[in-house]
Parts: structure tokens; sequence; C-alpha cells
């Protein structure tokens, strides 16, 4: 039987997170960040944050470098925050899962409308 204990303090992680990118961090190229998960290594000494970013891939990277520079903050008030014997390494990794979800959706518009263009009398919901 697997422990819920990693997949409990990875809640707790991201809503800490959250909380201190909205609040503590006054990086200014960290923007519009949204933590989407975090997974956590059985030992609980990983956290793997999974973000998104609004804006276009300039802003991506400027986000990703102010995450990369603010770990150490970050980890420091997680160590307050949550009381744990080893505060977790953090490791940012950026959610594509948007983007590919958005590529499918235009993709499945293109269709539709590629395929009313060659059949006029065919409804959008056949």
């Amino acid at each position: 039987m697997t422990s819920r204990r990693p997949h409990r303090i990875g809640e707790q992680i991201q809503k800490e997170i959250s909380s201190l990118l909205t609040r503590g961090v006054k990086d200014p190229r960290i923007g519009f960040v949204t933590i989407t998960g975090v997974d956590m290594t059985p030992d609980l000494h990983l956290a793997k944050v999974y973000y998104t970013v609004l804006g276009d891939e300039t802003s991506r990277r400027d986000t990703e470098k102010g995450l990369k520079k603010a770990v150490p903050f970050l980890r420091h008030e997680l160590g307050r925050r949550i009381r744990l014997r080893y505060t977790p390494d953090l490791m940012f990794v950026f959610d594509s899962t948007l983007d590919f979800g958005e590529r499918i959706d235009n993709l499945l518009k293109q269709a539709a409308a590629t395929r009313s263009e060659d059949d006029p009398e065919a409804s959008p919901t056949d």
C-alpha cells in the first residue's frame, strides 16, 4: 500500500508556494504564474513544482529564471510554514499540458471548419 503522505504534503506545498508567489516574492520577472501541481518523491526530499505562465515565450523564460532565483527564499519560507524534518528541494517544471490542450482544441476547430466548407449541409454535431 502506498502512502498518501507525499500527496498531502505536495498539496500543502502547492498552496504555500502559490501564496508566497502572490504575496512574498517581489521579483518582477515572476508575473502571472499558476502552480498546477506538486509531485513529491516518496522520501519527501524533492518537490517537482509544475507551473504555467500567462504570456509569450519570453515571459516564460523570464519567469523560469525568476523562479529559480527565488528557490532559496521559497524553501526558507516553506520550512517555517510546514513542519517537516527536512525541507524539500524545489524543482520548477513548466507544465505544457495547457498548451497541448489549446493546440488540440485549435486543430479540432480547424477540422470542423474544413468539414463545413466541404459539406455545407453537414451540421457541426454530426
